[in-house]
């Protein structure tokens, strides 16, 4: 058995499979196989590695327990296992051990025949090595037929191994939808999932009456500018800020906390756009009370900043 390897998860067309012809023969090609413990609950860190051509692909990701079939994680000790990964795109043959729950073996891919001509039949080209990839992240066919309903736009294989990893299934693009949300990019539904948009984010902006559209919605998550902070920075007086001064808040550090330092000084309620100049041009509260300090005072934001922009500190 090998040594257990650190891996790095890729997220296209990883753990693939080829075929090498020897002697006029198809061998299927396999590769390493290790469980260990994961954080979660119920699952374990499964990863699936092939060597291939001098280089090293693999996959590695938490797995229910659940779908490793007559493998006992309980039992303490080590054991000789051997079980099956079924999906509609094949089999994943795997035999190795298992000590106190973790362990290492050897696996083989067994291609279903039929499963890429079904899939070509509703619009998925694939190759061997997509195939490979597609059982891994179980892209049934009942899956794929389902994503092929919902009529999004640039939608190919590549993005349906996508949607099976970032979770993007019909119930996810159904209840965005609901909210008002007429999505159909493929690649904004992925984005929304990397980036933590949800039904219920879309809601509460809508609620707030603001009506983003998916960059935006993709923007706010990217730069933190979430519902709850925006709740935040509601109770200090900044109410229906424009989105985009809201990012531009998040991105140059306007912070509740900053608000709060500088309304305490006297400026009750500086513009959205003097507060990021502020902080653009680093005119801080310690610098206000330092120039009032020095006898120079009731000075406006504006002055404040344009003292900064010519080096007077």
């Amino acid at each position: 058995m090998r040594i257990r390897r650190t891996l790095t998860y890729l997220v296209f067309a990883s753990c693939i499979v080829v075929f090498v012809v020897k002697n006029r023969a198809a061998e299927v090609r396999g590769g390493d196989w290790t469980i260990s413990k994961s954080d979660e609950p119920g699952k374990v860190e499964f990863s699936l590695i092939e060597h291939r051509h001098g280089g090293v692909s693999s996959h590695e990701s938490d797995w229910s327990m659940s779908s490793f079939q007559g493998v006992d994680f309980s039992k303490a000790g080590r054991q000789d296992v051997h079980f099956t990964i079924t999906r509609d795109a094949g089999k994943i043959e795997c035999e190795g051990f298992l000590k106190d729950g973790e362990g290492a073996g050897i696996f083989h891919f067994q291609p279903d025949a039929s499963y890429p001509k079904q899939m070509e039949s509703l619009g998925f080209p694939l190759d061997e090595e997509k195939q490979f990839a597609m059982a891994v992240q179980d892209v049934s066919l009942d899956f794929a037929k389902q994503i092929k309903g919902e009529h999004l736009t640039d939608l190919d294989t590549d993005k349906l191994v996508a949607f099976r990893i970032f979770r993007v299934d019909s119930a996810f693009i159904e209840a965005i939808r609901a909210e008002g949300l007429k999505i159909s990019d493929s690649d904004k539904l992925v984005a929304f999932r990397i980036h933590g948009v949800t039904p219920q984010m879309i809601r509460s902006l809508h609620q707030a009456g603001y009506n983003p559209d998916e960059d935006m919605l993709i923007a706010m998550r990217i730069h933190g500018a979430t519902p709850e902070w925006m709740d935040q920075i509601k109770k200090r007086g900044y109410d229906h800020v424009d989105l985009e001064k809201l990012i531009a808040f998040r991105i140059h550090g306007v912070s509740p906390e900053f608000i709060e330092k500088v309304q305490s000084l006297g400026y009750a309620h500086p513009d959205p756009d003097e507060l990021i100049a502020m902080r653009i041009h680093n005119v801080t509260p310690e610098y206000i009370s330092d120039m009032r300090g020095r006898g120079i005072k009731n000075l406006s934001i504006e002055q404040l900043v344009s003292m900064k922009i010519q080096g007077i500190d």
